[in-house]
C-alpha cells in the first residue's frame, strides 16, 4: 500500500472532463491535498491542464508507477470505473470513484474486493452527504425527532447537461441507464440509505420527453425500504434547478430545498420543519463546499484520523438499487434487491 507523505494527500486526478476541472480548481489552493499530476488521453486537452498549473499524463500505469502519488480521484466515464479501480488497488494507491462505483452490483463487489484486498482506502463521489441541512436531517431522524418515519420524496433536477452530444456516453442507455439515474438519481438513493438503511424493493420508469437519448430524459422510482417506510424520487434531466428532499414523520416533517447545485459556490439552502399545530420554521443554512469535505474526510481516512463515513455494504447496496431501478424501468415491473444477491 502506499502511503501518503509527511503532510499532504498527493493525488492524481484521472480525466479532465466537466467534474474533474472542477475536482482540480476545489484543490488548487488545499493545503492538505496536492495534485500532482493529472491523466487525460485526449492529448488536445493537455493544453488546459498546463494552463491550470498541472502536469498532464496520457496514461493512468504511468500515473500509479509514480512514488508520488498516494491516491487517485477517478472522474471518467462509467463502464471503466471497476477495470480502474481494481488497477488503482493493485499498484497500491487509495482511490476515490466518482458515481457510480459500477453499473452492476457484481461490478461494484468486485470493486470493494479489489481494494480490501490491498489494503487500501475506498472513496465515493457521493458528496451530499455532507451538506449541513443533510447532517442536520440525518441528525434528527436518528434521534427520532420526526417519529415513526412514513415516507420520503426526494429530487435531483437540472438542465446542466442538455448541450450534451447524443453520441456521448452520458446518453446511452448500457453506459447511463435509466435517464438520469447515474448523473443525480444515486445521490438520492446513497442519502436514502444512509438514512433509512437497505432498501428491499423497486418499481421505476423512464420518459424520453426532450432530449431525445437513449436512455431517457426522466426517471422516477419508488422504493420501499427493509424499515418499512417508503420513498419517491425523480430525476429529470431537462429543467430549471431543482433539490428537494422531503421527509414525513408522525410528529414532523422536514424539507430541504437546495438554491443551487453543489458545484456552484453560494447558493442557499432552506430548511423547514412542519408540526401539527405550529407555524413552520424555516430556517437558512448557507452554502458549504460539500464535494471538499467529501475529499478531506476520504484523506482523514487514509491518515487514520477516522473511519469513513461510507462503509463498503453501502456502497455496494447502492449499485444493487441502481441496478434494480435499471431493470425495473424495463418493463416496469417490481424488482425486488434480493434478485441482485
Amino acid at each position: 500500500m502506499s502511503a501518503p507523505s509527511e503532510g499532504a494527500l498527493r493525488i492524481a486526478i484521472a480525466g479532465f472532463g466537466w467534474w474533474g476541472r472542477h475536482i482540480a480548481t476545489r484543490l488548487k489552493s488545499h493545503p492538505d491535498i496536492k495534485v500532482a499530476t493529472v491523466i487525460e488521453p485526449v492529448v488536445s486537452v493537455h493544453d488546459d491542464i498546463r494552463a491550470a498549473g498541472l502536469e498532464p499524463l496520457d496514461d493512468l500505469g504511468v500515473a500509479l508507477s509514480r512514488s508520488d502519488v498516494d491516491a487517485v480521484i477517478l472522474t471518467t466515464p462509467n463502464p471503466v470505473h471497476e477495470e480502474q479501480v481494481t488497477a488503482c488497488a493493485k499498484a497500491g494507491k487509495h482511490v476515490f470513484c466518482e458515481k457510480p462505483l459500477g453499473l452492476t452490483a457484481a461490478s461494484a463487489r468486485r470493486s470493494v474486493a479489489a481494494v480490501e484486498q490491498a489494503g487500501v482506502q475506498l472513496g465515493i463521489g457521493h458528496e451530499r452527504r455532507f451538506e449541513p441541512a443533510m447532517v442536520a436531517l440525518k441528525s434528527a431522524i436518528g434521534a427520532g425527532e420526526l417519529g415513526t418515519i412514513m415516507h420520503t420524496e426526494a429530487a435531483f433536477s437540472h438542465d446542466k447537461l442538455i448541450g450534451v452530444p447524443k453520441g456521448d456516453w452520458r446518453t446511452s442507455k448500457a453506459v447511463s441507464p435509466a435517464a438520469g439515474m447515474t448523473a443525480m438519481g444515486i445521490h438520492l438513493t446513497d442519502l436514502l440509505i444512509s438514512f433509512f438503511g437497505r432498501v428491499e424493493t423497486v418499481q421505476a420508469m423512464t420518459a424520453n420527453r426532450s432530449l431525445g437519448w437513449e436512455t431517457g430524459d426522466v426517471v422516477t422510482a419508488q422504493l420501499g425500504f427493509e424499515a418499512g417506510m417508503t420513498a419517491t424520487l425523480s430525476a429529470v434531466l431537462h429543467t430549471p434547478h431543482f433539490i428537494r428532499m422531503h421527509v414525513f414523520g408522525t410528529k414532523q416533517w422536514i424539507e430541504v430545498l437546495n438554491e443551487s447545485h453543489p458545484d456552484t459556490p453560494g447558493g442557499k439552502v432552506n430548511y423547514l420543519v412542519g408540526e401539527t399545530g405550529k407555524d413552520v420554521q424555516h430556517q437558512v443554512l448557507s452554502w458549504e463546499d460539500a464535494v471538499v469535505h467529501n475529499l478531506e474526510a476520504f484523506a482523514g481516512a487514509i491518515a487514520g484520523k477516522a473511519a469513513y463515513p461510507f462503509t463498503p455494504e453501502q456502497m455496494v447496496h447502492n449499485i444493487e438499487v441502481l441496478e434494480a431501478i435499471a431493470l425495473s424501468a424495463e418493463d416496469r415491473r417490481t424488482v425486488d434487491i434480493s434478485e441482485l444477491a
